[in-house]
């Protein structure tokens, strides 16, 4: 999974010896619990994210559409990222947290199994696309819209343990 330490120098897992592109043989390795913790930020400008968080609009919808897209999208990451491994999932979360201050939308998407790899990507593919979700149903009301700020807040698991983002 991208960079593997070793004592001399780093390596990129996925291109063998001669540089060529390879799915990582991950057959000789032990199953255990894996876990990833992936963020991503919507912005939106005040009048959208008034819209989104108006008591009588379908807040509801949109975020419930959004994790329901993060949810499949983690399901579906081997089908979209070409090296990676299809995984039995047994937990996606996606959890939405509201910045009225920033009139942003912090969502963070949670993945589990236990297997031979881990399941960061799927955790960054749930994020991300509960992000794009929220984007293609705030559109009309603001274009500008930036999501921002992706990445893997936490992993455990596997020979390499748990490794946490820096804030």
């Amino acid at each position: 999974m991208g960079f593997k330490h070793t004592d001399s120098d780093l390596t990129l897992t996925h291109l063998d010896q001669s540089g060529q592109v390879r799915m990582v043989d991950v057959s000789d390795k032990k199953r255990s619990a894996r876990e990833a913790i992936a963020s991503s930020t919507v912005r939106l400008s005040a009048d959208a994210y008034q819209l989104l968080t108006a008591q009588d609009n379908a807040k509801g919808e949109v975020l419930n559409t959004a994790r329901i897209a993060g949810i499949q999208a983690a399901k579906r990451c081997a089908d979209l990222i070409p090296l990676c491994h299809s995984l039995a999932l047994d937990y996606i979360g996606i959890d939405f947290e509201l910045d009225p201050t920033q009139h942003s939308l912090h969502i963070q998407a949670t993945c589990r199994c236990s297997y031979t790899t881990g399941v960061e990507m799927e955790a960054m593919m749930a994020a991300s696309v509960a992000a794009l979700t929220i984007y293609d149903m705030c559109k009309a009301a603001d274009k500008g819209i930036v999501i921002e700020h992706t990445r893997l807040l936490r992993k455990s698991g596997g020979k390499s343990g748990v490794w946490e983002a820096q804030s």
